[in-house]
């Protein structure tokens, strides 16, 4: 079953992304950029669904400053909560599906294994729960046709992350510290914008259950290997990146010390987690050096 879609967001890293895999599959889709949507705006978003009759709605709109919502979380909670609520509510009057794309922040960050899709939340900053106030709000109004899909580490060509940035940094540091006490699973945005794809179709074809998706690369790393990952695509000693600890880099909001996710229900649905991280890294490489290089 095929249908129309509708990207929020669209002017960020993965809506870049998933407009792009949408028009190579040669999906019929429009995407609304921040200035053109606001989805905190009920009115707003139902004039959006009712002029464009999507059959799947994929929120890429989000409060994504981390530290800026400690300070203003009234704000982060307007957008990341209310802001999908919204969304939802709208998609439920008009038959689409949404997907809503969610972070590993919802949880507490001390696990020692992969946080299964059903793990308990406990969101110890302002940002995960706004963001797990958005997962909550889109699976209680669309509880057959509410998609969540958390994810984290995203970095892409269209957009700053810490790939572009320490593509930088090599060219102008002898050595750099990275912190070596947080692990997760860097996330090429081309692989989530793939997989949120397929489970958009899958969702029309009723061959994935509604709920929550982690939308993540296989295996796992710190910042640190992350970065002597990097540096080895560079062509240059990864020696340079020496190990430090978060309390080298204190910020305002917590950063989860563990942010590993675990992915069984993509096979429950019939569809394939996303690779390893280092293989899609590989891949993606070459673009965004390029896109640093030019901006440089």
């Amino acid at each position: 079953m095929s249908g129309s879609w509708l990207v929020t967001g669209a002017g960020g890293m993965l809506g870049q992304d998933l407009l792009a895999r949408l028009e190579k599959d040669g999906e019929k889709a429009v995407g609304l950029t921040r200035a053109v949507l606001d989805i905190t705006d009920p009115a707003s978003v139902r004039e959006a669904l009712d002029a464009h009759r999507p059959s799947v709605v994929v929120n890429c709109a989000a409060w994504t400053a981390v530290d800026d919502a400690e300070a203003d979380e009234a704000d982060a909670l307007r957008i990341n909560g209310d802001g999908p609520r919204i969304l939802a509510e709208a998609c439920q009057e008009y038959g689409a599906v949404l997907l809503q794309v969610s972070t590993d922040y919802v949880f507490a960050g001390d696990g020692t294994s992969p946080y299964t899709e059903d793990a308990a939340t406990a969101p110890r900053s302002a940002y995960g729960r706004t963001k797990l106030a958005g997962e909550q709000a889109v699976l209680a109004v669309l509880p057959d046709a509410g998609y969540v899909v958390r994810t984290a580490w995203l970095y892409g060509a269209g957009g700053g992350n810490f790939v572009r940035t320490m593509i930088k940094l090599e060219g102008i540091k002898d050595s750099l510290d990275v912190v070596d006490d947080q692990r997760g699973q860097p996330t090429w945005t081309a692989d989530l914008a793939d997989r949120l794809v397929r489970l958009g179709r899958a969702a029309l074809a009723g061959s994935a259950p509604a709920g929550v998706y982690h939308g993540t690369s296989g295996g796992e790393t710190t910042w640190f290997g992350f970065t002597q990952e990097i540096f080895r695509l560079l062509g240059t000693d990864p020696a340079r990146v020496r190990p430090t600890t978060s309390e080298a880099f204190v910020r305002p909001a917590p950063r989860p010390a563990y942010s590993v996710l675990g992915h069984d229900r993509w096979r429950a649905a019939g569809i394939e987690p996303i690779r390893d991280w280092r293989e899609a890294l590989r891949e993606a490489f070459p673009a965004l050096l390029a896109a640093e290089r030019s901006a440089g």
